[in-house]
C-alpha cells in the first residue's frame, strides 16, 4: 500500500486525486503544517527539502509533486493518464506539465510568499501586485488553449488536468480568479464533478461549492 504524506490543498492534492483516479490502495498521513511538522527531524529524513508531499512506495521514497505523479502514472499505465510513448500528444503533455509545475506554480509561490523575495518590507505589496498580473496572463493563456476542449491534452483526462485543477484552486482569491475565464471556468466546473476529484477533496475536507 502506498503512503502519501499530505496537507489539505497543498501540492499533495494533485497526487491524491491521481491515486483515487487510478484506484490505488493508499494511506493518507497528515503532515501538520500549522505545527511546522514538515520541518521535523522525522519528516526531514523522508524529504530533506522540508516540503509536502512525500510518497512512500515500499522501500522507495519520492518527493516533489510532479515526480510523484509521473511515478504513479508510469507504474500504472492502464490508467492512461500519460499519452503513449511515440504518440503525437506526448510532447504536448510534457510541455503543459512543465509549464504548470515550473512556471505557473512557481509564480503562484512568489504571489503567496512575496516577503521571501525581498529584504525590504516596503516592496512586498509591489511584488504581490506584479505577480497578480503575471499569473492572470498565464491563466489567460491556458483559457485560450482550452477553447473547444474538455481536457488540456488530447481528448481524455491526463495527469495535467489534476495539476491544473489544483493550481487553479490555489488562485481562487485572485482579483481575476480562474473561474472567471470562460473556457477555463467551464473546464474547472466539469473537473470538480469528476468522482476522483470529489472523493479526494472530501477526504481532505476541501469544499468544492464554488464550482457549482
Amino acid at each position: 500500500m502506498y503512503k502519501l504524506f499530505y496537507y489539505p490543498r497543498n501540492a499533495s492534492w494533485a497526487p491524491h486525486m491521481l491515486m483515487v483516479e487510478i484506484g490505488l490502495p493508499y494511506e493518507l498521513i497528515l503532515v501538520d503544517r500549522k505545527a511546522n511538522a514538515q520541518k521535523s527531524e522525522s519528516y526531514l529524513k523522508l524529504n530533506p527539502t522540508g516540503r509536502i508531499p512525500v510518497l512512500v512506495d515500499n522501500e522507495r521514497v519520492i518527493h516533489e509533486s510532479a515526480a510523484i505523479g509521473l511515478h504513479l502514472c508510469e507504474k500504472h499505465p492502464q490508467s492512461c493518464l500519460i499519452p503513449e510513448l511515440g504518440s503525437s500528444e506526448r510532447a504536448s503533455f510534457f510541455q503543459w506539465l512543465f509549464y504548470l509545475t515550473s512556471s505557473l506554480q512557481s509564480e503562484l509561490m512568489v504571489y503567496f510568499y512575496p516577503q521571501r523575495h525581498t529584504e525590504n518590507v516596503n516592496e512586498v505589496a509591489a511584488i504581490k501586485s506584479a505577480q497578480e498580473d503575471r499569473i492572470t496572463e498565464m491563466f489567460a493563456l491556458i483559457d485560450s488553449a482550452l477553447e473547444g476542449k474538455d481536457f488540456l491534452v488530447g481528448n481524455r483526462v491526463s495527469m495535467c488536468d489534476f495539476f491544473l485543477f489544483m493550481l487553479s484552486h490555489w488562485g481562487s482569491d485572485l482579483p481575476r480568479p480562474p473561474l472567471s475565464f470562460l473556457h477555463l471556468g467551464q473546464y474547472l466546473k466539469a473537473m470538480a464533478k469528476r468522482p476522483s476529484v470529489v472523493q479526494a477533496s472530501a477526504l481532505e475536507g476541501t469544499n468544492l461549492d464554488i464550482y457549482r
